[in-house]
Protein backbone atom coordinates (compact mmCIF):
# COMPACT_ATOMS: atom_id res chain seq x y z
CA UNK A 1 0.00 0.00 0.00
CA UNK A 2 1.22 3.55 -0.25
CA UNK A 3 3.10 4.72 2.58
CA UNK A 4 0.98 7.67 3.76
CA UNK A 5 -1.66 4.44 3.81
CA UNK A 6 0.93 2.21 5.74
CA UNK A 7 1.57 4.82 8.45
CA UNK A 8 -2.01 5.10 8.52
CA UNK A 9 -2.66 1.50 9.20
CA UNK A 10 -0.09 0.91 11.59
CA UNK A 11 -1.40 3.92 13.82
CA UNK A 12 -4.72 2.82 13.67
CA UNK A 13 -3.79 -1.38 14.69
CA UNK A 14 -1.48 -0.18 17.35
CA UNK A 15 -3.59 2.47 19.11
CA UNK A 16 -6.59 -0.33 18.82
CA UNK A 17 -4.48 -2.96 20.23
CA UNK A 18 -2.64 -0.79 23.00
CA UNK A 19 -6.54 0.35 24.15
CA UNK A 20 -7.37 -3.29 24.16
CA UNK A 21 -4.14 -4.85 25.62
CA UNK A 22 -1.98 -2.47 27.42
CA UNK A 23 1.07 -0.86 26.22
CA UNK A 24 3.13 -4.42 28.06
CA UNK A 25 1.55 -7.32 25.87
CA UNK A 26 1.43 -5.77 22.75
CA UNK A 27 4.51 -6.45 20.38
CA UNK A 28 5.51 -4.57 16.77
CA UNK A 29 4.65 -8.02 15.85
CA UNK A 30 1.23 -7.67 16.96
CA UNK A 31 0.74 -4.49 15.42
CA UNK A 32 2.40 -5.63 11.82
CA UNK A 33 -0.04 -8.45 11.60
CA UNK A 34 -3.34 -6.05 12.54
CA UNK A 35 -2.00 -3.67 9.81
CA UNK A 36 -1.09 -6.21 7.57
CA UNK A 37 2.23 -4.92 6.73
CA UNK A 38 5.71 -6.20 7.19
CA UNK A 39 8.23 -5.23 10.65
CA UNK A 40 10.43 -3.32 8.28
CA UNK A 41 7.33 -0.70 7.82
CA UNK A 42 7.11 0.04 11.36
CA UNK A 43 10.88 0.95 11.76
CA UNK A 44 11.00 3.01 9.09
CA UNK A 45 8.07 5.06 9.90
CA UNK A 46 8.19 4.87 13.46
CA UNK A 47 12.10 3.91 14.46
CA UNK A 48 11.07 2.10 17.42
CA UNK A 49 7.82 0.81 19.38
CA UNK A 50 8.59 4.30 21.94
CA UNK A 51 8.75 6.16 19.01
CA UNK A 52 5.41 4.44 17.73
CA UNK A 53 3.73 5.04 21.69
CA UNK A 54 5.27 8.83 21.44
CA UNK A 55 3.24 9.60 18.12
CA UNK A 56 0.09 8.20 19.34
CA UNK A 57 -0.34 10.14 22.22
CA UNK A 58 0.92 13.53 21.07
CA UNK A 59 -1.78 12.95 18.15
CA UNK A 60 -4.19 13.23 20.80
CA UNK A 61 -2.59 15.31 23.51
CA UNK A 62 -2.35 17.69 20.83
CA UNK A 63 -5.84 17.93 20.47
CA UNK A 64 -7.49 18.18 23.97
CA UNK A 65 -4.66 21.00 24.84
CA UNK A 66 -6.00 22.88 21.51
CA UNK A 67 -9.29 22.67 22.97
CA UNK A 68 -8.36 24.10 26.48
CA UNK A 69 -6.32 26.72 25.12
CA UNK A 70 -9.98 27.48 22.84
CA UNK A 71 -11.70 27.86 25.76
CA UNK A 72 -9.35 29.33 27.94
CA UNK A 73 -8.99 32.00 25.26
CA UNK A 74 -13.32 32.19 25.07
CA UNK A 75 -13.10 32.62 29.00
CA UNK A 76 -10.15 35.47 28.89
CA UNK A 77 -12.05 37.37 25.96
CA UNK A 78 -15.70 37.25 27.96
CA UNK A 79 -13.94 38.30 30.84
CA UNK A 80 -11.95 41.51 29.09
CA UNK A 81 -8.49 39.74 29.92
CA UNK A 82 -9.09 38.31 33.40
CA UNK A 83 -11.56 35.12 33.24
CA UNK A 84 -13.07 33.74 36.56
CA UNK A 85 -11.13 31.20 38.45
CA UNK A 86 -13.75 28.36 37.68
CA UNK A 87 -13.94 29.08 34.08
CA UNK A 88 -10.42 28.65 34.03
CA UNK A 89 -10.56 25.51 35.99
CA UNK A 90 -13.08 24.35 33.83
CA UNK A 91 -11.03 24.88 30.60
CA UNK A 92 -8.12 23.07 32.25
CA UNK A 93 -10.54 20.14 33.31
CA UNK A 94 -13.24 19.93 30.85
CA UNK A 95 -11.43 18.22 27.61
CA UNK A 96 -9.74 15.67 29.39
CA UNK A 97 -12.80 14.32 31.21
CA UNK A 98 -15.30 14.56 28.24
CA UNK A 99 -12.08 12.79 26.08
CA UNK A 100 -12.38 10.27 27.85
CA UNK A 101 -15.82 9.77 29.93
CA UNK A 102 -19.20 9.44 29.19
CA UNK A 103 -21.67 6.91 27.07
CA UNK A 104 -20.48 8.31 23.82
CA UNK A 105 -17.14 8.83 24.33
CA UNK A 106 -15.51 5.64 26.70
CA UNK A 107 -15.83 2.80 24.29
CA UNK A 108 -13.99 4.56 21.32
CA UNK A 109 -10.20 3.68 20.51
CA UNK A 110 -9.01 7.29 21.03
CA UNK A 111 -10.56 7.60 24.55
CA UNK A 112 -9.66 4.04 25.91
CA UNK A 113 -6.18 4.77 24.51
CA UNK A 114 -6.15 7.61 26.43
CA UNK A 115 -7.62 6.38 29.59
CA UNK A 116 -4.97 3.04 29.54
CA UNK A 117 -2.19 5.95 29.00
CA UNK A 118 -3.56 7.37 32.12
CA UNK A 119 -3.19 4.45 34.00
CA UNK A 120 0.41 2.92 32.91
CA UNK A 121 3.28 4.80 32.81
CA UNK A 122 5.60 3.52 30.53
CA UNK A 123 8.57 5.97 29.97
CA UNK A 124 7.81 7.44 25.89
CA UNK A 125 4.53 8.70 27.75
CA UNK A 126 6.34 9.99 30.71
CA UNK A 127 8.87 11.83 28.88
CA UNK A 128 6.33 13.70 27.00
CA UNK A 129 4.50 14.54 30.07
CA UNK A 130 7.24 15.90 31.73
CA UNK A 131 8.11 17.89 29.03
CA UNK A 132 5.45 19.37 27.38
CA UNK A 133 4.54 21.82 29.72
CA UNK A 134 4.13 25.52 27.88
CA UNK A 135 0.40 25.02 27.67
CA UNK A 136 0.10 24.77 31.31
CA UNK A 137 2.03 27.72 32.05
CA UNK A 138 -0.52 29.60 30.01
CA UNK A 139 -3.42 28.51 32.62
CA UNK A 140 -0.96 29.44 35.51
CA UNK A 141 -0.87 32.95 34.00
CA UNK A 142 -4.50 33.10 33.57
CA UNK A 143 -4.88 31.85 37.67
CA UNK A 144 -2.40 34.50 38.26
CA UNK A 145 -4.87 37.35 36.93
CA UNK A 146 -7.93 35.65 38.23
CA UNK A 147 -6.41 35.47 41.69
CA UNK A 148 -3.92 38.34 41.84
CA UNK A 149 -3.54 38.03 45.57
CA UNK A 150 -2.51 34.13 45.83
CA UNK A 151 0.66 33.09 46.11
CA UNK A 152 2.80 31.65 42.68
CA UNK A 153 3.45 28.32 44.36
CA UNK A 154 -0.31 28.07 45.66
CA UNK A 155 -1.48 28.70 42.20
CA UNK A 156 0.66 25.51 41.28
CA UNK A 157 -0.78 23.07 43.55
CA UNK A 158 -4.20 24.14 42.93
CA UNK A 159 -3.30 23.20 38.96
CA UNK A 160 -1.53 20.37 39.88
CA UNK A 161 -4.58 18.64 42.17
CA UNK A 162 -6.74 20.21 39.61
CA UNK A 163 -5.44 17.79 37.17
CA UNK A 164 -4.84 15.12 39.34
CA UNK A 165 -8.74 14.89 40.35
CA UNK A 166 -10.02 14.32 36.81
CA UNK A 167 -6.84 11.80 36.02
CA UNK A 168 -7.88 9.74 39.29
CA UNK A 169 -12.02 10.26 38.31
CA UNK A 170 -10.72 8.54 34.67
CA UNK A 171 -8.93 6.09 35.67
CA UNK A 172 -11.02 5.04 38.76
CA UNK A 173 -14.17 5.64 37.77
CA UNK A 174 -15.72 1.72 36.96
CA UNK A 175 -14.03 1.24 41.23
CA UNK A 176 -16.06 4.58 41.94
CA UNK A 177 -19.32 3.31 40.40
CA UNK A 178 -18.90 0.25 42.39
CA UNK A 179 -18.21 1.65 45.57
CA UNK A 180 -21.21 4.23 45.15
CA UNK A 181 -23.62 1.27 43.88
CA UNK A 182 -24.26 3.51 41.25
CA UNK A 183 -24.96 6.89 42.88
CA UNK A 184 -22.24 8.87 41.30
CA UNK A 185 -22.97 8.75 37.80
CA UNK A 186 -19.63 8.67 35.28
CA UNK A 187 -22.07 9.67 32.43
CA UNK A 188 -22.85 12.73 34.07
CA UNK A 189 -19.55 14.16 32.31
CA UNK A 190 -20.78 17.89 33.13
CA UNK A 191 -21.89 17.01 36.69
CA UNK A 192 -18.21 15.45 37.09
CA UNK A 193 -16.52 18.79 35.35
CA UNK A 194 -18.51 20.90 37.93
CA UNK A 195 -17.71 18.66 41.20
CA UNK A 196 -14.23 18.89 40.00
CA UNK A 197 -14.16 22.83 39.77
CA UNK A 198 -15.96 23.66 42.87
CA UNK A 199 -13.71 21.79 44.81
CA UNK A 200 -10.47 22.88 42.76
CA UNK A 201 -11.66 26.73 43.47
CA UNK A 202 -12.59 26.04 46.97
CA UNK A 203 -9.15 24.64 47.58
CA UNK A 204 -7.33 27.77 45.98
CA UNK A 205 -9.78 30.90 47.77
CA UNK A 206 -9.76 28.87 51.17
CA UNK A 207 -13.87 29.10 51.21
CA UNK A 208 -17.17 28.53 49.51
CA UNK A 209 -17.00 27.96 45.07
CA UNK A 210 -19.56 30.10 43.63
CA UNK A 211 -21.81 27.14 42.79
CA UNK A 212 -22.31 26.59 39.05
CA UNK A 213 -23.51 23.14 38.71
CA UNK A 214 -24.85 21.91 35.30
CA UNK A 215 -28.21 21.08 35.12
CA UNK A 216 -28.24 17.59 35.52
CA UNK A 217 -26.55 17.62 38.73
CA UNK A 218 -29.12 20.31 40.19
CA UNK A 219 -31.88 17.90 39.07
CA UNK A 220 -30.41 15.34 40.51
CA UNK A 221 -29.30 16.64 43.79
CA UNK A 222 -32.66 18.68 44.12
CA UNK A 223 -34.12 14.95 44.38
Amino acid sequence: MPSDQTRTAILAAAERLYADRGFGDVTLRDIVAAAGVNLAAVNYHFGSKDELIAELFVTRSIATNRERLNELKAAEEKGGGRADIDAILRALVGPTLRGCLGPDRERSTAARFMIRASIESVPPIRRIKNREVDHLRKFVAAMRRSLPDRGEVDLYWGLHFALAMAHHTIRESERLARLSDGKCDLNDVAGIIERIVAVSVMALTGGAAEKKPAAKLVARDAR
